[in-house]
């Protein structure tokens, strides 16, 4: 739970946000854009991840951690619809919040891990570098991703699922990754205790 909200508050806003992706897929629907319907549907989908989680594996993401996850697969669904291509800073931040959800996530998950196992052991001195390659590698996966869709799009026709926009807008998406990426490993950094605290907090079996 956020300092601003209370749970049911930020449930309400994750339901909102999940009504948004459904309008927008309907949206793609009507004007025939697959690119646009299959975004959003996908986006609509991680937010029901951890619903899935609490019931099929018992593990309960704090509600501010689920909203966070919903405000970063709403603002690339939206992205999708023109924001990517006609605001030049609109990929930059959509990265940079997507990075640092999934670095959380990867923290969250290792370091729960390293608490609860004595057969594993994450030094302090690594955490940073492990929060870096983790953002990295998944950035990476993520523009080989975009690269298949594009090279499928060319071979079988109809339209890219991911848009890749050359050389210069990958180096841009993985650089602004390690920013989003940065951001939480100097909170880890700054604050070790609390963070380590939050993160197997917010996945709490």
């Amino acid at each position: 739970m956020t300092d601003l909200l209370d749970d049911r508050q930020e449930r309400l806003l994750v339901r909102l946000l999940q009504a948004g992706l459904f309008a927008i897929a309907v949206y793609g629907l009507y004007r025939g854009k697959i690119g646009i319907v299959v975004n959003a549907l996908v986006s609509l989908a991680v937010t029901f991840v951890p619903a899935l989680l609490r019931r099929d594996t018992d593990i309960s993401m704090d509600t501010g951690y689920v909203l966070a996850i919903s405000i970063a697969v709403f603002v690339h669904a939206v992205g999708v619809l023109g924001p990517y291509s006609s605001i030049p800073w609109y990929d930059s931040v959509a990265h940079s919040l997507s990075a640092a959800i999934v670095a959380g996530a990867g923290y969250a998950t290792v370091k729960a891990i390293d608490r609860n196992s004595e057969r594993t052991n994450l030094p302090a001195e690594l955490q940073f570098a492990f929060i870096l390659i983790f953002v990295m590698a998944f950035g990476v996966l993520w523009e080989i991703i975009e690269f298949g869709t594009g090279l499928a799009s060319q071979l079988f026709g109809g339209q890219a699922v991911l848009a890749q926009y050359g050389l210069s807008d990958i180096i841009n998406d993985l650089v602004f990754n390690q920013v989003g990426a940065v951001v939480v490993a100097g909170v880890d950094a700054a604050r070790p205790k609390d963070a380590a605290d939050e993160a197997t907090e917010a996945m709490d079996d």
